[in-house]
C-alpha cells in the first residue's frame, strides 16, 4: 500500500480494507486521479485490458466538494455497469468546480471473456480522500463495497 511517493505520473492500485476493497488513483490533476481510480474500480471486477472500449457512455455528477464528487463519480460508474450490463475500461473526466462530466468506454459483459470476479455494490465514504500528496500528485481513494 502506498499513500505517497507514487512512481509514475499517474496510476492506480487496490488496498485491502477488512472485507471490502480500497481503490486509489493518482495523477497530476484531480481529474487524472479520478480516471485512474475508475480503472482501479474496474479491476476489482475484471482485467481492464480484456474490456474493449467499444461504446461511449456520458455521465455527469455534482457535489459540494471534491471528495463527495469522487464518491458520486464511482457510484455513477457502478450504476452504468449495473443498468447497462457493461464493463468499462477507459475513462475521461472534466471537472469544473464541483461539477464533473465524464465519458466511460466499454462493452457489454461477456462472462466467459471478462470472467467477472465480484459485483461492486457501491463506493463508500470509508477512507474517502481527494487531496494532493506531499509531492504534488493528486490522490483519490475510497473503499468500495463488494
Amino acid at each position: 500500500m502506498r499513500d505517497s511517493g507514487h512512481t509514475g505520473a499517474s496510476g492506480w492500485e487496490h488496498y485491502p480494507h477488512q472485507a471490502d476493497m480500497g481503490v486509489r488513483g493518482w495523477g497530476a490533476t484531480p481529474a487524472a486521479a479520478f480516471e485512474q481510480a475508475a480503472v482501479a474500480l474496474t479491476a476489482v471486477i475484471a482485467e481492464p485490458a480484456r474490456i474493449a472500449p467499444a461504446t461511449a457512455v456520458e455521465v455527469t455528477c455534482s457535489a459540494p466538494d471534491l471528495e463527495l464528487l469522487f464518491a458520486d463519480w464511482l457510484n455513477a460508474i457502478i450504476y452504468e455497469m449495473a443498468t447497462r450490463h457493461m464493463l468499462f475500461s477507459g475513462y475521461r473526466v472534466h471537472i469544473e468546480g464541483t461539477r464533473l462530466r465524464g465519458t466511460l468506454w466499454g462493452e457489454p459483459i461477456d462472462a466467459l471473456r471478462h470472467d467477472p470476479a465480484v459485483e461492486v455494490k457501491g463506493a463508500t465514504y470509508t477512507d474517502l480522500k481527494v487531496a494532493p500528496d506531499g509531492n504534488g500528485t493528486w490522490v483519490a481513494q475510497c473503499v468500495v463495497d463488494v
